[in-house]
């Protein structure tokens, strides 16, 4: 049996910025256009990009790069991802082109009124202006305008609109590299969740496994958009982040079969990482035939209050577990329980 070949990595937003900015900036300051470019990413690595894109006119010059995400199913794979540089009076300045987002609400790493470029990809362009104007004893005061061509649209796949973040994508990345199919990118974009919650003032936010559950908790208690974390499997990721960061409400919900395993003491919800066990719903409800049960859903046909049952738990769980934050402060948890049409099987409070 043939080993499957390991999936391939690609490159971060951020990178392709800053790699546009460099064959953008080689060409405003005298040089020809280069075919392709390396830069030096925050761990030491220097991948090389072929230059996609090449325009200018007076006093600028941009350059474009598209994002390879390598093997992982990001929205923004195949994008342009556009520098255009002309000279400043002081500094390095950077601006919002087409497609992509400023911020409008605060809790994120850059302050409302700001394009929505992080600040690790801001700092890899300000190291690309250093040390290209060192090269040719220039000084480092340079205006940078990121696009990504179609970028509002792509943005409304992603969590910006929920985060604040108008008019298009973020321009992200720690590394500089995506990592296929990385927990860390979603677990990322839920404590950013959290912290834009905390910063609007928000007293409830509510984390569920999936659209269904989402819709119907957001109708049930009235709460904005930007109040929903996408918690999916990762109750770990989210639980632990407001036990640090804590919001003094909130509501957990999903199918019976996720919120079964968070009421068994599960915090990782994916079904490669953890199991209902059937015997203990079984003892849980008092009904011993459920112990047989395929799944949870056929389970809550065997009892139908097995829903409640599963809220009841799950809630225990939670408020012994993480019902305390670090600082001290109180966080009360509720639980809405699902079946897949969206039919609420059990709520505790």
């Amino acid at each position: 049996m043939s080993t499957p070949a390991p999936l391939r990595r690609g490159w971060t937003t951020g990178a392709c910025a800053a790699a546009a900015t460099r064959a953008a900036l080689l060409r405003l300051w005298g040089g020809a256009w280069p075919g392709e470019v390396s830069i030096t990413l925050p761990r030491g690595e220097t991948p090389v990009f072929a230059v996609a894109h090449r325009d200018e006119g007076e006093g600028w010059a941009e350059a474009g790069i598209v994002k390879d995400a390598g093997d992982d199913p990001d929205v923004t794979h195949g994008a342009l991802i556009v520098a255009r540089v002309r000279e400043a009076a002081q500094g390095v300045t950077f601006r919002a082109g087409e497609g992509v987002g400023m911020v409008t609400k605060a809790g994120l790493p850059v302050p409302p009124g700001e394009p929505a470029i992080n600040p690790v990809p801001r700092a890899m362009m300000e190291e690309v202006v250093a040390e290209i104007a060192a090269d040719l004893a220039r000084a480092p005061n340079v205006e940078i305008t990121i696009s990504v061509p179609g970028g509002a649209a792509l943005a409304e796949k992603t969590w910006n609109p929920r985060l604040g973040i108008a008019g298009g994508i973020s321009i992200l990345g720690t590394t500089g590299i995506v990592r296929p199919f990385s927990c860390a990118a979603w677990i990322a974009s839920i404590h950013r969740g959290v912290d834009v919650a905390r910063a609007t003032g928000l007293e409830h936010v509510a984390g569920c496994t999936g659209a269904t559950s989402e819709r119907v908790v957001q109708g049930l208690h009235g709460l904005p958009d930007h109040a929903m974390l996408d918690m999916g499997d990762f109750a770990g990721g989210m639980l632990k982040y407001l036990a640090k960061h804590p919001v003094p409400r909130v509501t957990i919900g999903g199918g019976i079969g996720k919120i079964t395993k968070l009421a068994q003491g599960a915090v990782d919800l994916h079904s490669a990482r953890s199991q209902v066990d059937f015997a203990g719903l079984a003892e849980l409800a008092g009904v011993p035939g459920i112990a047989a049960a395929n799944t949870a859903l056929e389970a809550a046909r065997m009892a139908p209050d097995l829903g409640q049952h599963v809220a009841e738990a799950a809630l225990t769980q939670l408020s012994s577990r993480f019902g305390t934050a670090r600082d001290g402060s109180a966080i009360a948890f509720d639980v809405v329980v699902i079946d897949r049409a969206g039919t609420i099987l059990g709520c505790a409070s």
